[in-house]
């Protein structure tokens, strides 16, 4: 669960320019670009995206 947590606060380091519109978006785009790799981190990526969406609406 602390390596959920870590990668979402990673995401929310970068600058704004580098930022799609919204945090939920990144972590969504960093999911497909592992899902090839680590089929299980890019599922807790978009569970991580859901919860940001969940908590922000």
């Amino acid at each position: 669960m602390f390596s959920l947590v870590a990668q979402v606060a990673r995401f929310f380091r970068f600058n704004a320019v580098e930022m799609p519109a919204s945090p939920a978006a990144a972590l969504m785009e960093s999911a497909d670009l592992r899902a090839g790799v680590d089929a299980h981190h890019a599922q807790e990526l978009r569970v991580a995206a859901s919860a940001w969406l969940s908590v922000v609406r």
